[in-house]
């Protein structure tokens, strides 16, 4: 029961994080919207699909996996981020914002991977 409640919570805090990157990406200059822009939506799509994977898995092993993939495509996102704040896509406020939502999912998925390792 317990996994479930904060898979709950990581699942709504990433679709926060989509709804904010998006909004975020399009004010990215017309030059990025294939690039830089593209990239960033689809690792976070790519970090979502991890998740839901994540959540349907049974096998500790394979649930790992994923899990671990999403931290690979999380940490991904926080280069994005801090390119697009380099090249002043986004505002300092936007930046900050941004990389404490990422934050926050990283803590709480470190806790779901911890606990998927004491089992």
């Amino acid at each position: 029961m317990h996994e479930s409640r904060e898979t709950l919570v990581i699942y709504q805090r990433y679709l926060d994080l989509i709804y904010y990157t998006n909004n975020l990406c399009i004010k990215y200059p017309k030059s990025e919207k294939l690039a830089l822009a593209s990239e960033t939506k689809q690792a976070m799509y790519l970090g979502l699909r991890h998740l839901m994977y994540a959540f349907k898995e049974f096998n500790k092993k394979n649930k790992l996996e994923h899990l671990n993939d999403l931290d690979v495509e999380l940490n991904l996102q926080k280069v994005f981020v801090r390119l697009a704040y380099k090249y002043q896509y986004i505002s300092k406020q936007n930046y900050e914002t941004w990389c404490t939502k990422i934050t926050d999912i990283c803590n709480m998925l470190g806790g779901w991977i911890k606990s998927c390792l004491a089992r």
